[in-house]
């Protein structure tokens, strides 16, 4: 079997040490891998089969020799140093938000809209968390029936506003739990036994950026720009795992049923649907798991063609590091 040289750019961050190992625990078949991250973080180690590997400084010599960088150190970071990766014969899976709707790279997850990775110039990019598991939900339902709209409510985990989010969330908790006050600096309000509507920055519309990703691009993914989304994303205090509540209205009549047999049968799916028996997805039971979990389904007693679920992911996995795993396997089995 070939190995392959892959270099991780954000190396020490959250996403970064998920996508490590997430690369160990499937095999990928690794030549050599390159951790990279900032002058900042350059000279710690990291553990990777067994072995202690140096962290390198990211600059734009670090991908000669490089067939694959995963990156996820910041929209910025991808806007400077995917292009000099690319001239280097290396392609790029980024997990920013920075290239996602360029219409010339492909927005891909690999149980939804593989065929698009055909048309890559070098630049793959990897969606939005929320997004990635949520048109793993929708994919079986709108290939059945088509798909008229979508109104979702996410419940995000701290986690995917990274390392300092997840250690302000525990300082809070601890700090308030022992009477005193440990004010925000991550978030705009206490996260500590809160629940806060607001990730990322408003748009003059009333919809934070973050809405915004889900609803442009499920569009892009699903390929279908006449497909109605809305969204409204809060932040909840749970330090992994994102839920969302998802309301569906198809364009032909589908029985709860019959949407519960299509996602047993989805790649990427589980169901956990059993409520008599008070079975149905949470984050502590989806945390460290690859699969996008679904439960709650029912018929929308207020809309014709109206589908209710509830679906829940790790979101460092699926929603970020796996997925971009997965994209590299399946340009290296094409």
């Amino acid at each position: 079997m070939k190995e392959y040289v892959v270099a991780v750019v954000g190396a020490t961050g959250v996403v970064g040490k998920e996508m490590i190992d997430t690369l160990e625990s499937r095999e990928f078949p690794i030549k050599r891998l390159i951790p990279l991250a900032s002058e900042r973080s350059a000279g710690s180690t990291i553990s990777f089969n067994e072995k202690s590997i140096r962290v390198e400084e990211l600059t734009e010599s670090s991908f000669e020799g490089v067939d694959f960088a995963l990156f996820s150190a910041g929209g910025s970071i991808s806007e400077k140093y995917a292009p000099f990766a690319v001239k280097s014969g290396c392609i790029v899976i980024d997990n920013t938000s920075h290239f996602r709707m360029d219409p010339t790279v492909p927005l891909v997850v690999p149980e939804v809209n593989p065929g698009a990775l055909k048309d890559h110039k070098g630049i793959i990019a990897n969606p939005n968390c929320s997004t990635a598991q949520m048109v793993v939900a929708l994919k079986p339902i709108y290939d059945a029936v088509g798909i008229e709209r979508v109104v979702v409510s996410t419940y995000q985990s701290v986690s995917g506003a990274g390392k300092s989010a997840l250690e302000e969330l525990e300082n809070q908790s601890r700090v308030n739990l022992s009477g005193g006050n440990y004010p925000p600096s991550v978030f705009t309000h206490p996260i500590a036994f809160n629940v806060i509507p607001q990730i990322d920055s408003f748009l003059e519309s009333g919809y934070t950026k973050e809405e915004m990703k889900m609803i442009q691009e499920t569009q892009k993914i699903l390929n279908d720009p006449a497909i109605r989304v809305t969204a409204t994303a809060v932040r909840v205090p749970v330090f992994v795992g994102h839920s969302e509540s998802i309301n569906i209205q198809t364009k032909q009549k589908i029985t709860a049923q019959k949407v519960r047999e299509l996602l047993e049968n989805a790649p990427g799916v589980e169901v956990m649907d059993a409520p008599e028996n008070f079975e149905y997805p949470t984050p502590r039971s989806a945390a460290g798991q690859d699969a996008v979990f679904v439960g709650r389904i029912r018929e929308d007693v207020s809309i014709e063609n109206g589908i209710e679920l509830w679906c829940v992911c790790d979101n460092l996995r699926k929603g970020a590091a796996l997925n971009a795993v997965q994209i590299a396997e399946y340009l290296i089995q094409s």
